[in-house]
């Protein structure tokens, strides 16, 4: 049914964003003493560094210049992207996106690593230290963005821990640019995706139309194997083992095997015709909008596994490291919020089988939930608790 196929991809994207985001958190309760002593990355403070004696006004203007800059640095970057893609630079490509992975694991996995190292005072040497992070770097350029086969599970397994690590430190950005940026970064998404000239759009439209992978750090959740599936698989799987067979055998027992691929291609025909019928037949409810038509869009949509940029990992995390600096509950609420956005998006994925940004209705929600707890229940429970209205 459309709510079982729906949930079975969402716990499948879920569990990783989930993850990416209770590091975070943890980081943040575990770690933050004096968050002003931490800085945050340079590249979202460009214009403008909040200075507690600065006026709302200030900070204001100030938090949206930072976020206008940093959304024209992020467009820049991603029509780079989809430059070098259409010109087929495959080796800048990879050098581009490796350096970008290197340097996040070892410079802000460094920086995590001393702050741990301080905090609990433990009792690391300079050459040990030095040489754990980089090969925590140069394993992470191999794994994530693979240049030989490995298991999906490492490379799935690197890339929250780079989402983790940029959105750890992208937390302690000053609290006025940290919303606007959250904002500008989730309106950039729907120009980016939805719209005809949008870098995004481009780069999904050239690596559809050649085939290709996305160059770029994205997600993929294990496609979900569902009742029926097994079948078709091991019909793919028995295709491939009869067009491999080759007739080089004796001049003796030639004619049995001519006479078993005779068989075998006559069974392969009825299931190919087999296969069409069902396709057209798919086709015309499709057509028609019946209820068949609805299953038919799920199947499309989620024959393969669901695909989710890195960069949303990083704000959904941003969020909630955010929320983590002020209590637990606004933390609880913001991650409830994400999720719901989450599921929303992922029905009208469904729906319209496109490719859709995944910050907006997150995003929108998480802002929202944060601020409607900390101004409103936060305090209303606190008064709840103070007076023993509980017991």
């Amino acid at each position: 049914s459309l709510l079982e196929s729906l949930g079975a991809e969402l716990v499948s994207i879920l569990a990783p964003v989930s993850a990416c985001m209770l590091f975070v958190v943890l980081l943040v309760r575990a770690l933050v003493v004096n968050s002003s002593q931490l800085q945050a990355p340079a590249i979202a403070l460009v214009i403008y560094a909040e200075d507690p004696s600065d006026s709302t006004s200030e900070k204001l203007g100030g938090a949206l210049l930072n976020a206008l800059v940093f959304v024209a640095f992020v467009t820049a970057a991603t029509f780079l992207l989809v430059g070098l893609f259409y010109l087929r630079c495959t080796k800048c490509l990879r050098l581009y996106v490796s350096f970008s992975i290197f340097n996040v694991l070892v410079y802000l996995g460094a920086a995590l690593g001393v702050l741990f190292v301080q905090t609990y005072s433990l009792p690391v040497d300079v050459i040990t230290f030095s040489v754990v992070i980089f090969n925590f770097g140069v394993v992470g350029v191999l794994v994530a963005f693979p240049v030989m086969p490995v298991p999906i599970i490492f490379t799935q397994g690197y890339l929250v821990l780079i989402g983790m690590l940029t959105a750890f430190w992208f937390t302690f950005l000053p609290e006025w640019t940290t919303w606007f940026l959250l904002v500008a970064m989730a309106l950039y998404d729907i120009a980016a995706v939805l719209l005809p000239g949008g870098p995004l759009n481009m780069l999904l439209e050239l690596a559809s139309k050649r085939e290709e992978e996305l160059p770029a750090l994205v997600y993929e959740s294990r496609p979900v194997v569902r009742p029926g599936q097994q079948g078709s698989q091991s019909r793919r799987w028995r295709r491939r083992v009869v067009v491999a067979a080759s007739p080089s055998t004796s001049a003796e027992t030639a004619p049995h095997v001519d006479h078993r691929m005779e068989t075998l291609s006559a069974f392969m025909a009825n299931e190919e015709r087999a296969a069409g019928a069902i396709h057209d037949e798919l086709r015309e409810l499709n057509n028609d909008g019946s209820e068949g038509g609805e299953l038919g869009r799920i199947e499309s949509v989620t024959e393969g596994g669901i695909k989710l940029g890195l960069g949303d990992f990083i704000f959904y995390s941003v969020l909630v490291g955010r929320a983590a600096m002020f209590d637990l509950m606004t933390v609880w609420a913001c991650y409830l919020a994400i999720v719901a956005g989450l599921g929303a998006t992922l029905a009208l994925l469904a729906v319209w089988r496109r490719a859709l940004p995944a910050l907006p209705i997150s995003i929108s929600l998480g802002v929202v939930f944060y601020f409607l707890t900390r101004l409103v229940l936060e305090p209303y429970v606190l008064q709840l608790d103070t007076r023993l209205v509980f017991f």
